[in-house]
């Protein structure tokens, strides 16, 4: 059997199996000198870019049975990795993921028109008999049709089921509300009015993209003035003031954390602070070389180091961090299940503390707007699936300056 996976998770999957499958004999298809000669049998772990490159090679052989490990990875088709993997011969397909769908049900399509090709149709049959009505919401019945066909393929777990992990121990969730400081304030209407007033004058890919860009800025102020500007060193963060409070508390009980952020800038602007503060931390991000990150997760695993800053997309995924007591979201994703993954690196099998998740938002700004929506998004999780940023660029002008408006507590109780 051959296994893909990213470059950071073969030194985790070769644990596994060897913890999981005692005996069987485990090779690794990467690097430098790579080659498959050797005895037939057990398993070849390769990653994903190494299969690009060499899917001549790998093609070539007879495997029993191929394994997509994180399988999003391969959820647009047209993706030269996701074309690579479809050259590979075997009778058996699996794909592993946390996250079938993360933007909308297209991707789903993907990963099991690999897996068991046909099952779904064409993509535009599929489009039209499941994935449109579904996230629509037009037909209600079109979700219990869709799950009924793809079930006898899927084999899902929670970890609230009955007997999956019933020796985890409790997980607690708070929204921390933020005020912005006058700094992020006054950057926030200043970026608003101006980009608003450009977006009204402008259409097609030309609007889609300062929505895009208005929405970013917008989240970055949200975080720290200094994200925004470029200035690192300087800079009000109501943001910042809490996470101050929650790691005093939590590091005066000898606990640790895992902070996440989406942006890697952020986390540096982070590193920077803490290490001023005397607070020994670490930043784990996508740039990490595969040495370095078995390095950081022990030094955080022995309790060495007692902050570990991650960038959400990159570390989300194939990290065990059980260590952490708590979860800090510094800023929100558009996907609550990429939020989940990554709070999931310390709530994991494994895990013998209660773990408690902190999410941080900028109160009054689009951000608060976002966790409502995320709420709501998260509710309807297994029926209608949204795209996200995307259709946030779909919103009319007078739909999008109500979404990103800066409310304060006097706005006759609009804001949360």
């Amino acid at each position: 059997s051959v296994g893909v996976c990213r470059g950071s998770r073969v030194g985790n999957c070769t644990r596994e199996i060897e913890k999981f499958a005692p005996g069987t004999p485990v090779r690794r298809f990467h690097g430098a000198g790579r080659s498959l000669d050797g005895p037939a049998g057990g398993f070849v772990l390769t990653t994903y870019a190494t299969m690009r490159m060499d899917a001549p090679t790998l093609a070539a052989t007879p495997w029993g049975m191929v394994v997509a490990d994180e399988a999003q990875h391969v959820k647009n088709p047209r993706s030269s990795t996701a074309k690579a993997l479809r050259t590979i011969p075997a009778p058996a397909r699996v794909a592993l993921t946390g996250t079938p769908v993360e933007n909308d049900l297209s991707e789903l399509w993907a990963l099991l028109d690999w897996t068991t090709p046909g099952l779904l149709g064409s993509p535009g049959t599929f489009r039209t008999r499941y994935a449109e009505p579904v996230e629509s919401g037009r037909d209600p019945h079109a979700a219990a049709r869709l799950a009924a066909l793809v079930r006898p393929f899927l084999l899902r777990r929670k970890k609230s089921d009955p007997g999956i992990a019933p020796e985890l121990p409790p997980k607690t969730e708070t929204d921390h509300p933020v005020a912005l400081s006058p700094e992020q304030a006054a950057l926030y209407e200043a970026v608003v009015r101006e980009t608003l007033a450009s977006i009204a004058a402008a259409d097609g890919m030309e609007r889609r993209g300062l929505v895009v860009k208005l929405l970013t800025s917008l989240k970055q102020i949200c975080n720290h003035p200094g994200q925004y500007t470029g200035d690192r060193r300087g800079g009000a963060s109501g943001k910042l003031e809490l996470l101050d409070e929650l790691l005093d508390t939590i590091l005066a009980e000898d606990g640790s954390v895992l902070v996440f952020t989406q942006y890697v800038t952020m986390a540096r602007i982070l590193e920077k602070h803490l290490t001023d503060r005397g607070i020994p931390c670490r930043l784990l991000h996508g740039g990490t070389p595969v040495p370095r990150r078995e390095e950081l997760v022990d030094l955080f695993q022995s309790g060495q180091v007692p902050v570990l800053l991650l960038s959400l997309k990159a570390a989300g995924t194939g990290l065990n961090l059980t260590r952490a007591g708590h979860v800090v979201h510094y800023d929100r994703w558009w996907n609550p299940a990429v939020e989940e993954q990554a709070t999931d690196r310390a709530y994991r099998i494994g895990q013998t503390q209660p773990v408690q998740v902190h999410r941080i938002i900028a109160e009054g700004t689009v951000e608060d707007r976002i966790a409502e929506m995320l709420e709501a998004k998260r509710a309807l999780a297994d029926a209608v699936l949204g795209s996200g940023e995307a259709a946030l660029t779909e919103l009319s002008d007078a739909e999008l300056a109500e979404l990103v408006a800066l409310r304060t507590a006097y706005d006759g109780g609009n804001h949360r």
